[in-house]
């Protein structure tokens, strides 16, 4: 058995469980949030309050994403550094590395201080097309991390 497994296990879990998240956040949480009307009886958000209720969650998810993109620049250079090298792994931590800062340094912070704007900022275009990139975004960082995270299990049960 190898010396670093816990480390390797611990990589892959921080892998499944933020991709487990972004599943969550993306298909179950903000579904439930923007649709209130549907559980609610006496009290019913309107889009503007849904979505200062959404950013406070992913700003809060921010944190763990920039503790995932640090854990994957170190672990993948650690194994870059080994002669651990694909190009699949390459692909895809390069991947989910810039598309996890592109969403915690970038869209996240843009569509909440345009939030603060008040609910006219979030009519505009400039915020649908932000809100539309972040969302593709994320759409990307749950397929690399996917991606990675079955990449690096193949690579683990053939060393």
């Amino acid at each position: 058995m190898k010396k670093n497994i816990y480390i390797d296990f611990s990589y892959l879990i921080t892998l499944a469980a933020t991709f487990g998240a972004v599943i969550v956040l993306g298909a179950f949480v903000a579904p439930v949030v923007f649709h209130t009307e549907n559980i609610l009886h006496s009290v019913i958000l309107d889009n503007y309050n849904a979505g200062i209720i959404m950013g406070e969650i992913f700003h809060r998810f921010s944190y763990w994403i920039y503790f995932l993109a640090f854990f994957v620049m170190f672990y993948e250079l650690i194994m870059y550094k080994k002669g651990q090298r694909d190009s699949i792994v390459f692909a895809s931590s390069i991947s989910v590395v810039f598309s996890a800062l592109m969403f915690s340094a970038v869209y996240s912070p843009n569509i909440i201080s345009m939030q603060r704007l008040g609910a006219e900022a979030t009519q505009s275009d400039t915020f649908r097309n932000i809100h539309l990139a972040s969302e593709l975004d994320f759409k990307i960082l749950a397929t690399a991390l996917f991606v990675l995270f079955i990449r690096r299990l193949m690579l683990l049960r053939l060393s």
